[in-house]
């Protein structure tokens, strides 16, 4: 999701030595529909190139349910849209209109500038239906921030599977294991939906710089310590990590990679290295010049967009 909701959340340090931030998102509802927010948080702005992390409910729509994210822009990073149930119907300004189902990779890179809109499709409000899923925001390297915006969509069937006793992991981006991910990475990143049975043991990568565990399902102990779903770990450089999933079991998202070497500045729907490239998109998109301007309305969907607010307008880039 792209609509950046308030966020404040609860952000203390970890009593295990193996843990270096213990992340606590405050859930937000928004009519019905909750949206955690891990990252940004107050202690830990990014894990590796991951800048933003939102876990999208669980939630249950009736007839006529759904989402409606309205087209809206993006500069300087890459959208990874990852459902466990439900499905959604993206829409982007290069002319990509996709359906996205669980298990299934829509990997959305905005570099200079992109608009893109996500709603529950027409066939899919008739009946009551769920959705829950995570969506992250990966940084671009400073030397692809003005990339051409790009799409790809990857099947379920695609992506790496493994397994070891108790342990499912997919391998959605990057490389974990002596594997790797179709999708197009421009830097080094690893990302993996992990479901666990009772009391089994998965170690992370120790080949990424940047490491850390979000549950989303059950619950999971690391060095004697048990945290439930609805938290983020990140754990300390070059430490050999484990995590034991508790009596029920759990799932959980582990991601990381390469640290960013600048500076990322965040506002509303960008990122960038510099504020000024950041005003530029913000003056860009409040123009409304889709015809001349950098931004376009995704075809199929250009009867409304999402205006930057009065409020909002008065905020600055934060990093």
């Amino acid at each position: 999701m792209s609509w950046n909701p308030t966020q404040n959340p609860e952000c203390p340090q970890a009593g295990t030595k193996d843990i270096e931030t213990l992340i606590i998102p405050r859930a937000r509802d928004l009519g019905g529909f909750e949206v955690r927010r891990a990252l940004p948080s107050p202690k830990r702005q990014m894990v590796g190139p991951f800048i933003f992390f939102d876990q999208m409910g669980p939630a249950e729509f009736i007839t006529d349910g759904g989402i409606d994210v309205r087209p809206h822009p993006h500069i300087g990073l890459g959208t990874v849209t990852y459902l466990y149930q439900g499905e959604f119907e993206h829409r982007d300004s290069i002319g990509t209109h996709q359906m996205i189902y669980p298990g299934e990779v829509n990997w959305m890179v905005a570099g200079r500038g992109v608009t893109h809109s996500e709603r529950t499709s027409a066939d899919t409000r008739t009946t009551r239906h769920k959705l829950f899923g995570i969506q992250t925001w990966i940084a671009l390297p400073e030397n692809r921030e003005e990339m051409a915006p790009d799409f790809e969509h990857h099947k379920k069937a695609s992506l790496p599977v493994i397994q070891d006793a108790g342990t499912n992991a997919r391998l959605i981006l990057g490389t974990a294991y002596g594997e790797t991910s179709p999708v197009t990475m421009h830097s080094e990143t690893f990302y993996l939906d992990v479901v666990l049975d009772a009391g089994a043991q998965f170690p992370l990568p120790d080949n990424h710089e940047d490491r850390g565990v979000y549950v989303t399902e059950g619950s999971v102990e690391v060095a004697g310590d048990t945290f439930e779903a609805g938290r983020m770990m990140v754990f300390r450089p070059g430490d050999g990590i484990s995590v034991k999933a508790g009596p029920k079991g759990a799932r959980l998202m582990a991601l990381g990679g390469a640290t960013m070497n600048e500076k990322r500045y965040i506002w509303w729907n960008f990122v960038s290295s510099s504020k000024d490239r950041i005003e530029q998109a913000k003056e860009d998109w409040k123009a409304e010049d889709w015809q001349n301007g950098p931004f376009r309305l995704p075809p199929g969907d250009d009867a409304e967009f999402i205006p930057i607010s009065p409020e909002l307008d008065r905020t600055r880039p934060k990093g």
